[in-house]
């Protein structure tokens, strides 16, 4: 380089050296230098107690007070932010060139969607409402109290950004996307019939609105702890992912691992998620590297990001409030090991539900870290609440032709 930093100059390195510097700081993507630009704050880390919490600034281009939230692990996959609707106010207008997921945190109201020149679509909704927004769609939120209400939304906007750079084209193209947005009187009616997913045949849900998330029925699932509920809602034919899952009262999920993109949202019951690199094992404590082990606590409606970090991280939930634990997850476009990228007819397996001992990722409760267990007993008797976690649980199963044990 020349002394003058306005002038860079290529030097070819000397025999036995690398070219380039070695070290150097990560820039910032068109979707960070975006969310900087907008004059709210960007929240990182590993999650989130509360959303409620958060510090929030006006926001100009949405009409309300809002904060971005750009949790560990999520960089570039998807986007996350939260936004405040005046008290019998609204906020302004929007269209753009990419999915949005909507969840109510608090208060209700009215969202107004449409189509260039098209009906105007209203539907009402409340706290625990989930639904989306139709890609490119104009929509606006309407509060119908005289409280604010706060939205939580999730985008494919960073995807977007990412690859396009120009805010002008993502926020004013015209394309209507039909394929979408039907515009038929009935894209918003609720619906709750349940079929089997297309990729992994587990259970799912075709509906572009759900008024309660909260309380919905959820079908058994068993995956992911003894007694699981799971489904997966499938809206407006978007690449965004997501699954609504719950535990048991008294009960915590097996720990699991893939690489970067899920968080998880607590609406209902209160808990705590461990998560660890799966380079230190399935018994970190007991092998003395509690001190690399992440935990992040929740309450409704609370944020962590399952694997905060670059690689596998293993990750695992516990339910420590009277009722049960439910996690609503979000994972961004094409994102979910699933449903990402690859060779078309490949044939694969729901490793992340098989355990480590089957050739899975899923650390199975006879051979996971012994302090795991009496912490989450220790914790939920200090609550008030009885753990349901049967001693059987804790047996290793019998192999192919092994003796079955009386007590199993």
């Amino acid at each position: 380089m020349h002394d003058k930093t306005d002038q860079p100059h290529w030097h070819e390195p000397k025999a036995g050296e690398n070219a380039g510097f070695g070290k150097f700081t990560r820039k910032p993507m068109p979707y960070d230098s975006f969310m900087e630009a907008e004059g709210v704050p960007v929240y990182r880390g590993i999650g989130v107690r509360r959303v409620q919490d958060l510090p929030m600034n006006p926001w100009h281009r949405l009409g309300g007070r809002g904060s971005y939230i750009q949790l560990y692990g999520t960089e570039g996959l998807w986007g996350c932010y939260i936004v405040e609707v005046p008290g019998a106010g609204a906020l302004n207008i929007e269209r753009h060139l990419y999915e949005k997921l909507v969840l109510v945190v608090e208060g209700r109201g009215s969202t107004e969607v449409w189509q260039e020149g098209g009906k105007k679509h209203t539907f009402e909704w409340q706290k625990g409402s989930l639904f989306t927004i139709p890609l490119n769609a104009f929509h606006r939120f309407v509060n119908a109290a005289s409280s604010p209400a706060l939205l939580l939304c999730g985008t494919s906007a960073p995807n977007i950004m990412n690859l396009i750079d120009n805010p002008n084209f993502i926020f004013n193209c015209d394309h209507s996307f039909t394929d979408r947005f039907s515009g038929a009187d009935d894209f918003f009616l609720p619906r709750d019939d349940i079929e089997p997913d297309p990729v992994r045949g587990l259970a799912m849900c075709r509906t572009n609105l759900i008024p309660d998330v909260i309380n919905c029925d959820l079908p058994l699932d068993n995956r992911r702890s003894p007694g699981y509920r799971r489904v997966e809602p499938r809206m407006a034919s978007n690449r965004f992912y997501m699954f609504v899952g719950q535990h048991e009262t008294g009960r915590y999920a097996k720990a699991h691992k893939h690489h970067s993109t899920a968080v998880l949202i607590c609406i209902e019951g209160k808990g705590y998620t461990y998560t660890w690199p799966d380079a230190l094992g399935a018994t970190p404590w007991r092998d003395g590297k509690s001190d690399k082990i992440l935990r992040q606590d929740y309450e409704p409606v609370g944020l962590v990001t399952a694997a905060p970090m670059s690689g596998d991280w293993f990750h695992q939930h516990f339910g420590t409030s009277a009722g049960p634990l439910r996690l609503l997850a979000w994972h961004g476009p094409n994102n979910h090991p699933a449903l990402k990228p690859g060779r078309p007819g490949e044939k694969m397996a729901d490793i992340w539900a098989i355990d480590i001992d089957k050739g899975g990722n899923a650390i199975p409760y006879h051979m996971e870290d012994p302090a795991i267990r009496l912490e989450f007993e220790q914790t939920v008797a200090r609550e008030g609440v009885k753990s349901r976690m049967n001693p059987v649980f804790y047996k290793r199963p019998p192999a192919a032709g092994e003796e079955v044990p009386a007590d199993m």
